[in-house]
C-alpha cells in the first residue's frame, strides 16, 4: 500500500494550524472523520490509540518528517491524511528539527504485515528530498497529490 493510494485531495491539509505534533493528530484525524474516512462517534477513540503510540516514541524520523499512525479494529482499510506546515511543527523528531510533512495513517487491527509495509513505503517515499521540497513547495492539495502520484509511479 502506497502513499498514492491511501490520500485524495480531500486528506491533504496544506497548511496545518497546528503548534505541536498534538495539535497535528487531532487536526488530520479531524480531516479523516470529515471526509467519512473515520465514524464521528470512533473520534476520540481513534485520538486516544494514535497519541498512545505516539507517546511511545516520537513519529518525527527527522528531515521534516512525521509519520504518526496506529492500529485500531474502529476502520475497515487502511486510511490516511496528510498535513504540511510552512513553519514547522514541535514533533519531538529524532533530529529535534521541526516537522513540515506530517502523514497520519491508521491500518485495521491484526493487519501487522500491511502496517509494516504501508510505514515502510511511506518512509521510503517522504525520504526522497526532491518529493520533500516539491510538496513543501507546491501551491494546493491537488498538485501535492500529482507530486505524489508521480514519485510513486501511479499517474
Amino acid at each position: 500500500m502506497t502513499l498514492a493510494d491511501i490520500l485524495k485531495q480531500e486528506q491533504i491539509v496544506v497548511e496545518l494550524q497546528a503548534a505541536d505534533r498534538w495539535q497535528a493528530i487531532d487536526e488530520l484525524i479531524d480531516v479523516l472523520v470529515s471526509c467519512g474516512k473515520i465514524k464521528p462517534e470512533h473520534r476520540d477513540a481513534i485520538v486516544s490509540v494514535v497519541r498512545k503510540r505516539e507517546g511511545s516514541m516520537s513519529t518525527g524520523i527527522g528531515f521534516g518528517i512525521g509519520i504518526p499512525h496506529a492500529s485500531t479494529d474502529l476502520i475497515g482499510e487502511v486510511v490516511g491524511a496528510l498535513g504540511r506546515s510552512t513553519r514547522g511543527v514541535n514533533f519531538d523528531a529524532l533530529d529535534n528539527q521541526p516537522v513540515k510533512l506530517v502523514m497520519l495513517f491508521l491500518v485495521p487491527q491484526g493487519q501487522f504485515q500491511k502496517h509494516l509495509h504501508t510505514l515502510a513505503n511511506i518512509a521510503k517515499l517522504l525520504h526522497n528530498r526532491d518529493l520533500r521540497q516539491a510538496l513543501e513547495q507546491a501551491p494546493g492539495a491537488q498538485d501535492m497529490l500529482q507530486i505524489i502520484k508521480t514519485h510513486a509511479g501511479t499517474k
